[in-house]
């Protein structure tokens, strides 16, 4: 069964939240805590899902553009943006990875997310699986 957006709540939604390229800091931050509070809510619509998406890869577009870090965002920033912002400790994911040991592989860069393991993650966060799992 494929999942359709209610256009009528995408538009409210696009309304509400207003996602726009992000060309300065006041943007970015504004950004920022569009995605925020959409990332805190229990429970995503389909439709917030895609908001939430979309603020992300408006976010990470004004950040690999403007900041020198030159690193892209990845699996592994997406969820450590996500930990912080849900005030997540190690025992919290340890289940989700199966171990400590392997979320600390993990968060040392040692170790990559599979499929399975972004499947997981995107139920737990309310997110699509994409955004964890890199081919």
């Amino acid at each position: 069964m494929t999942l359709t957006i209610n256009k009528s709540l995408y538009s409210q939604l696009l309304a509400k939240f207003q996602p726009q390229i992000i060309r300065n800091e006041i943007e970015h931050e504004r950004a920022i805590i569009l995605c925020e509070t959409l990332a805190n809510k229990t429970s995503l619509t389909l439709e917030e899902n895609e908001i939430l998406e979309l603020l992300i890869t408006l976010i990470e577009k004004f950040e690999s553009e403007n900041y020198s870090l030159g690193n892209s965002s990845n699996p592994r920033s997406r969820l450590l943006f996500l930990i912080e912002n849900n005030q997540l400790s190690d025992y919290d994911l340890a289940e989700i990875f199966g171990s400590k040991e392997n979320y600390e592989q993990f968060i040392n860069g040692e170790q990559k997310i599979t499929q399975e393991l972004a499947f997981k993650l995107a139920q737990r966060f309310n997110l699509n699986a994409n955004l964890f799992w890199q081919t």
